[in-house]
């Protein structure tokens, strides 16, 4: 693979297809292999489920790959595996029968766990019924650990790998306790952490600190030997919170049908009006645009943002929502050309492949 970043989109497509995909599929297989042969039933359920239907997320985690240059195999490797823990934990507590804070905190330790190269792997279940997994869990976290172990640059990104995951835990324990007790404490927690960003909600900097991108461009940034204490400061003011919260709030926009259903919570059920939902997600795709201006390779970064938000509105999901189509023409209309492309493909994607 060629490791000149891309600064099209056709570049980018066929880099993602020719090689990103394969390879994410690759490991993807492999952890599959190893999640059905999770000795107790109900982990084995949830992390077979959570590979099957999330598989995306992987996907799209691994352009990040891109940036890792000649290590790129390596930075797959990290992204498939902290990824698939996001999703498998995120199955476990969202169709679990405890409601327990410590317990949810206790599972989310694996992914601090996995950024922490020099500490050892524990029993995250332990504080649930549910326990024996064959060393499924304990495996995802020690492939992360490799991935970082002894290599240059980690310690310059090590305190804002955890800051963002320590965000990511606070969130999944806060949204999955006891129903009367989520907004109570989501609320209290983003007073407690608002700080400089005050002009952001409550459910907007919920869906900030649930995405998993700025992780994936700090490590892979890492491997292809390029951080710096400056560069990584600049990607985490780069990636949060607009760029993450434009992430989560589109995953959370498409999703929204299937969450009352199933009585989970969903962050654009709180918006005023379809119209206030509309504005702040054109505010964020503005803001995001703005902020990765001063991120190296610009032009990958840019794509993202347009990808993320052709790869989310080209779901068949978006026509069965109240307004979906005028939400998908105003926020395509804002993000510009590229994403239209994004879109397409999307698209093309979908039917070729029946889903």
């Amino acid at each position: 693979m060629s490791y000149r970043v891309p600064k099209s989109s056709l570049s980018l497509m066929r880099k993602v297809y020719m090689k990103i995909f394969p390879q994410v599929r690759t490991e993807l297989e492999y952890w599959k292999g190893r999640a059905g042969k999770i000795p107790n039933k109900e982990l084995r359920n949830q992390a077979l489920a959570s590979i099957s239907s999330k598989r995306f997320h992987c996907q799209g985690g691994g352009v990040y790959a891109i940036l890792a240059k000649e290590n790129w195999k390596e930075a797959i490797q990290f992204i498939v595996a902290y990824q698939t823990i996001s999703d498998y934990l995120d199955n476990l507590c969202d169709r679990s029968t405890s409601l327990d804070p410590a317990d949810f905190r206790l599972l989310h330790q694996s992914m601090l766990d996995a950024l922490t190269p020099q500490v050892s792997v524990k029993n995250y279940y332990e504080l649930r019924k549910d326990q024996h997994d064959g060393g499924y869990l304990n495996d995802l976290v020690k492939t992360c650990q490799k991935t970082l172990a002894n290599r240059e640059g980690y310690e310059t990104i090590q305190d804002l790998l955890l800051k963002f995951c320590s965000l990511y835990g606070d969130l999944q324990v806060h949204k999955h306790v006891n129903h009367d007790e989520r907004i109570p404490r989501l609320t209290s927690w983003f007073d407690e952490n608002k700080g400089d960003l005050p002009q952001l909600r409550w459910y907007e900097f919920s869906a900030a600190a649930g995405s998993t991108l700025g992780v994936f461009c700090l490590v892979s940034y890492t491997l292809g030997e390029k951080i710096s204490p400056e560069l990584a400061s600049v990607i985490y003011h780069g990636y949060f919170p607009y760029m993450q919260g434009l992430h989560i709030l589109l995953d959370y926009y498409i999703d929204q049908k299937e969450d009352k259903m199933e009585a989970d919570l969903n962050f654009c059920a709180y918006y005023e009006s379809r119209t206030d939902l509309e504005k702040r997600l054109q505010s964020f795709i503005e803001k995001t645009h703005s902020h990765v201006q001063h991120l190296p390779d610009r032009h990958f970064h840019e794509m993202v943002q347009q990808g993320l938000v052709g790869l989310y509105l080209g779901d068949k999901k978006v026509s069965d929502l109240n307004g979906g189509t005028n939400m998908r023409k105003l926020l395509l209309d804002a993000s510009g050309g590229q994403a239209r492309f994004f879109y397409w493909n999307t698209r093309l994607y979908y039917k070729l492949t029946g889903k």
